[in-house]
């Protein structure tokens, strides 16, 4: 099945909505050394809403995100404690950084799971 398929008709079944706000020009990602297009989304289901930042790739400019690269590049599974993040992607949990980035991935997991916690299995075939 084509993946912009399958996304989409994952939003059709469970009545998921996503709404570009806005777009910024900038530094997205801590590492960035070049600008890219900033979209302020907010992704919706059964009256609740989850508002986040994408950074958009360089290669893709000013084309607004598609519902499949959104729902694709959510943190679909728990970090769990620091450690286990750490441990898992090769953080070192001596640094303030990878803390930093546990709390934001975190965060994220939160929002998708309020927004998806009985789909979230098929939301993680999304790839």
């Amino acid at each position: 099945m084509n993946y912009q398929q399958q996304a989409n008709e994952f939003a059709t079944a469970t009545g998921t909505k996503l709404k570009i706000n806005r777009s910024d020009y900038g530094y997205h990602f801590t590492n960035d050394k070049e600008n890219r297009y900033i979209f302020n989304c907010t992704l919706t289901r059964k009256g609740k809403r989850y508002t986040f930042n994408f950074g958009q790739s360089i290669a893709a400019g000013n084309t607004p995100p598609t519902m499949y690269d959104i729902l694709t590049c959510l943190t679909k599974y728990d970090p769990e404690t620091f450690e286990f993040f750490c441990g898992e992607y090769g953080y070192d949990t001596d640094s303030i950084k990878a803390l930093k980035t546990y709390k934001a991935v975190k965060r994220e997991f939160n929002g998708v799971n309020r927004l998806f916690a009985d789909v979230l299995e098929q939301l993680q075939e999304i790839q």
